[in-house]
């Protein structure tokens, strides 16, 4: 009788019977992309690059939004490296709570915390990134994680609700570690930023600066009427 039992088992699993299917993995839920029709609504962006750009078109983008004792930040860059935010309390490199989501060689994307020596990033073994993700897609590095607002007092960790400049910064990364940022001079917030003030600011990258400052419109403006009135 088992014999017979045993039979039909086998049986059952190598013919095409499909009336009790082999549980499935479930699968896993994609990266969602970045919302930017939130930002200064419920959550604050800044945004660097050409006017208009969004998550997906910036050479660099970060989001922030408060979710109950965390703050949750959204970051993504033009670079197939690296893409961080410091937290400082100067406009100056140095002394800095930095988060960056590295892409590494295995095509994963890790967020990792960083104390800014100088000019060199060390990185720090606490993380207080919680609920990571990211992705690399089109030549960009995108990355979401939560940390807590308040922490115990410690010098490579701030406390976010109290207000910091914000450093922005991304760059190329060999076999997992960053390396020095894109450009020279990356952008800095303008003032301190508040996580309970969400403001949606945009900061042309110097390819759109030239034509925006007083001298070049005054430039314009000269020409301009040079041109109109004619030469004698």
């Amino acid at each position: 009788y088992c014999f017979l039992i045993l039979a039909f088992y086998l049986v059952m699993i190598h013919s095409d019977y499909t009336g009790y299917p082999f549980p499935t993995a479930p699968p896993v839920d994609p990266f969602a992309k970045i919302r930017v029709d939130d930002c200064g609504k419920t959550k604050g962006c800044f945004r660097y690059g050409k006017p208009g750009c969004n998550a997906e078109t910036c050479d660099y983008f970060l989001s922030y939004r408060r979710i109950g004792a965390d703050v949750e930040f959204e970051l993504s860059a033009d670079t197939d490296g690296w893409v961080a935010v410091g937290f400082s309390s100067d406009k100056k490199m140095g002394g800095d709570d930095v988060m960056a989501c590295v892409h590494d060689d295995n095509g994963r994307v890790r967020i990792q915390h960083f104390y800014n020596v100088g000019q060199w990033a060390k990185e720090i073994q606490r993380n207080p990134a919680r609920d990571e993700e990211g992705v690399f897609e089109n030549n960009r590095v995108t990355c979401r994680f939560k940390r807590p607002v308040y922490v115990p007092r410690e010098e490579t960790i701030v406390d976010l609700h109290l207000s910091w400049y914000y450093l922005f910064a991304w760059g190329p990364a060999i076999q997992g570690s960053i390396t020095r940022h894109d450009i020279d001079s990356p952008p800095v917030s303008e003032r301190v930023v508040s996580i309970y003030k969400y403001e949606d600011i945009f900061m042309p990258s110097a390819a759109y600066q030239t034509f925006s400052s007083p001298f070049c419109l005054l430039l314009i403006v000269a020409l301009t009427f040079y041109l109109l009135m004619g030469t004698p």
